[in-house]
């Protein structure tokens, strides 16, 4: 937490400054690191440390200076956000890329034993989001909407797996209460920032501050309270204070200190407003509750190929028509599910191609989103180009978990659908990126499930829609 707080105090010198700016971060004073790298403390997989040593053996391919502002915003928020899930940025994510962003290149760089150019190679760069992605899961990181406040804000889930409401926030917490995160409302008569940044900063009494930012529209605190470091961030809009208030015990600062880094510049009092406090949403928006997709049917015996993402997290699935089906299997690098429904009858497998398709010209058939069809379930077929690994245009939600035809009328993939980064204080998603997984990679999954793809039947629009089915997700 003192790196934190260096970081923010330092960013915020200059007067003409409406949010903080970004910090970088390197050793302590003293030469000894505060976070171990990764693989000792985040129970980093061996491949990374294997990817390291590859990388330092390459010649190095300069790429873009993280300084450049040519750079899209996206990839700089993407490089910053990185930075930080390392620990090597302490700051503000917001794509404003400056000396200090350079600097935590370079200490990534020293810390694995590169060359300390202040720019990342394509290979260093892989190297990078591969450990943050490896932190990220360690902590179970995920985007929530506060029901009781109204605030998204990003959660470590497997640091704080209990859950409890109020009514003027909700608080997730350890089992013993090591780690803490509450979020809080306050909409009274005369409520103004100022008063409660002033609160704040007194209750309770035993905190001892080490950071006190108070700006027009949101103000930060951190420092020590009894045994644990705290930070404490609000924002005020149209005479309503929203905010969330993180607890850790020492202990646990090396997991929780660049994980409040990432959790303060996701954090979004007032969602989908155009400048919320400044702050850049980091990573996926929230689930939706109820999300449907499309499902292509592999056996006669229930089984039933679907996309990842859009029946992850389910606490039901339901196949329409069918009833209730379990997800037995999935990969997350080729974004495939697999789902069966038990005691179905007249399934009618699809019949996929031997080989990837060729041609780029693809036509994409799903069943759309209720809400673009007037509440209907009816399957459709789309034009689409595959430029590169992408699919342009991407179809629309609903067609997660659909087929991709080539011009001979052959099953040569499945549609998968994937959440862009957000990237912009209240910007949209947008539309899905979509790619297709090739028919090789679906048989070699099938494999792996000891199930084998239909061998004959017939090719062509009509009989790939008699293999498909409406999957529906429900989460909590």
């Amino acid at each position: 937490m003192r790196r934190i707080a260096g970081a923010f105090v330092v960013a915020l010198l200059p007067a003409a400054l409406v949010a903080v700016r970004p910090g970088g971060a390197g050793p302590e004073p003293d030469g000894t690191a505060k976070l171990a790298a990764p693989g000792e403390n985040f129970g980093s997989p061996p491949a990374l440390r294997f990817a390291a040593a590859a990388t330092r053996k390459r010649a190095a391919t300069p790429a873009e200076p993280a300084r450049d502002a040519a750079m899209p915003l996206a990839d700089r928020i993407a490089l910053q956000f990185d930075l930080a899930w390392t620990g090597d940025y302490n700051g503000l994510i917001n794509g404003e890329v400056d000396d200090r962003t350079t600097a935590a290149v370079k200490t990534f760089q020293q810390k694995r034993k590169f060359k300390e150019t202040g720019v990342l190679n394509e290979q260093e760069r892989a190297l990078l989001a591969a450990a943050a992605r490896a932190r990220q899961a360690h902590v179970g990181w995920s985007m929530v909407d506060d029901p009781v406040t109204g605030a998204r804000l990003g959660l470590p889930a497997r640091q704080v797996p209990h859950r409890r409401t109020g009514a003027t926030g909700t608080r997730w917490s350890s089992a013993q209460g090591q780690v803490q995160v509450e979020t809080f409302k306050i909409r009274e008569p005369g409520t103004t920032l100022a008063a409660v940044y002033e609160q704040q900063k007194k209750e309770p009494p035993t905190r001892k501050l080490e950071v006190n930012l108070l700006r027009p529209d949101f103000f930060i605190l951190s420092g020590r309270q009894n045994l644990k470091r705290f930070y404490v961030r609000g924002g005020i809009r149209d005479g309503e204070v929203r905010g969330m208030t993180v607890l850790y015990d020492q202990a646990t600062e090396p997991i929780m200190d660049p994980v409040v880094v990432v959790m303060s510049s996701a954090f979004m009092p007032f969602p989908g407003v155009a400048g919320d406090a400044g702050l850049v949403p980091v990573g996926p928006a929230p689930k939706r509750k109820v999300e449907y997709g499309t499902g292509i049917v592999v056996s006669t015996a229930g089984h039933i190929l679907a996309g990842r993402q859009a029946t992850d997290g389910c606490n039901v699935i339901v196949v329409s028509g069918h009833g209730d089906a379990d997800r037995q299997a999935e990969d997350q690098g080729s974004e495939l599910a697999l789902l069966r429904i038990h005691g179905a009858r007249d399934l009618v497998p699809a019949v996929l191609a031997a080989d990837a398709a060729n041609a780029d010209d693809l036509t994409l058939i799903g069943i759309a989103d209720p809400q673009s069809q007037a509440g209907g379930g009816a399957i459709s077929a789309m034009p689409a180009r595959r430029t590169g690994e992408m699919l342009e245009p991407a179809p629309q939600l609903g067609f997660s978990g659909g087929a991709a035809l080539d011009p001979r009328g052959r099953l040569v993939g499945m549609v998968a659908l994937k959440t862009p980064v957000t990237a912009g204080a209240g910007a949209a998603t947008g539309q899905p990126q979509a790619v297709v997984v090739p028919a090789p990679a679906i048989r070699a999954f099938l494999a792996r499930q000891s199930l084998a793809p239909a061998g004959a039947g017939r090719n062509g629009l009509d009989a790939v829609k008699a293999s498909l089915v409406r999957v529906i997700c429900v989460r909590k």
